[in-house]
């Protein structure tokens, strides 16, 4: 049987990483992530769960080795745990059809109470929870839900169940600023990894993100103030780039997409619970892997799909929020893309 060639862009980046949306659903509105009113897709848009595993066989064949479930709220979807399931046992497997070294989930954790378990038994090892505050009149502002409790309950059961935690905070000017070290402080007592993230400019919001965006060299500043920040060349394949917080013995992440460009080492690509793969998350580059997989061939229709996604990936994104009024750098909502 001849091996599939593995994903190599026209930059010889290696491409091991898929971050695969379920749904563009969510139980949360986050003010600078979706309009309060949303219209979310139709269902008759929306793979099936057995296509997305289908097409996540067809990625793995190709050389993935990680793929992170995302959303929307992956767990929102109804039977979303057999795809879980389904994808685990590719885990080290080996059969001669590629084999997965990681499977992991991006979630706002107000369901992680019911599903951490499952999702433990089903081979996930690593989540990351998205929590912008600890406040609960804060995030209930900010999320439009005062869903706070559900998501500290639900982060209580992944630890319990073994899970490793880390949390993702988005850094918002006049809003959680002054909260972003008592976050981590929280984070790293709690046994968990903290990543800071800038406000992406993704899609129609209800206000200017201008207003809220906040430099992470600005935040990076005010904690060295506050503890020693000592480098670390832990990394997990995405964005991030990490340092070691020496007071509190943990480690803490920052993603800067917008005061920092991180694309030379860039070995991931993005599918939509619609099946459009984007080469870039800030790029408008795309391959509808949707039709291939509901083509008469689909697996050379997707083999050749994927070899397009290769030849069309961008150098580098290009955000910026440098003005205000100024549009989304995209349309398309952070939502739909998968985070």
């Amino acid at each position: 049987m001849t091996t599939p060639h593995p994903l190599v862009d026209q930059f010889q980046r290696r491409i091991t990483y898929l971050r695969l949306s379920v749904t563009d659903r969510c139980d949360l509105r986050c003010s600078y992530c979706m309009p309060e009113r949303m219209t979310f897709l139709p269902r008759k848009d929306v793979l099936t769960l057995d296509e997305m595993h289908d097409l996540a066989l067809g990625f793995i064949a190709r050389g993935i080795t990680r793929i992170r479930l995302t959303g929307g709220e992956p767990l929102v979807r109804r039977d979303m745990i057999d795809l879980v399931r389904a994808l685990g046992r590719r885990i080290d497997a080996a059969d001669g059809h590629g084999r997965l070294e990681e499977l992991t989930l991006t979630t706002n954790g107000t369901r992680l109470a019911e599903f951490s378990e499952d999702l433990r038994s089903a081979g996930v090892r690593r989540i990351n929870v998205s929590l912008d505050t600890l406040d609960r009149a804060r995030f209930a502002a900010l999320t439009r839900r005062d869903s706070l409790p559900q998501v500290l309950e639900g982060l209580a059961a992944a630890k319990a169940a073994g899970l490793k935690v880390k949390l993702n905070t988005v850094a918002l000017k006049g809003i959680n600023e002054a909260e972003i070290a008592d976050i981590v402080a929280w984070a790293h007592g709690q046994g968990f990894e903290a990543t800071l993230i800038e406000v992406m400019p993704l899609g129609e919001v209800d206000e200017d993100r201008f207003d809220h965006y906040l430099p992470l060299s600005v935040v990076q500043d005010d904690l060295a103030r506050r503890w020693t920040l000592a480098p670390s060349d832990h990394r997990t394949g995405g964005p991030a780039r990490y340092w070691d917080v020496v007071q509190t013995g943990g480690r803490l992440g920052l993603i800067t997409p917008l005061t920092n460009n991180f694309c030379e080492g860039c070995n991931r690509i993005r599918v939509t619970a619609t099946g459009q793969l984007y080469a870039c998350l800030g790029g408008t580059e795309q391959v509808d892997l949707r039709a291939a997989l509901r083509s008469d061939d689909p697996q050379a229709a997707l083999s050749a799909g994927l070899d397009t996604a290769m030849r069309i990936k961008p150098a580098r994104h290009n955000f910026a929020i440098d003005r205000r009024g100024n549009a989304p750098a995209l349309p398309r909502h952070m939502s739909m893309t998968g985070g």
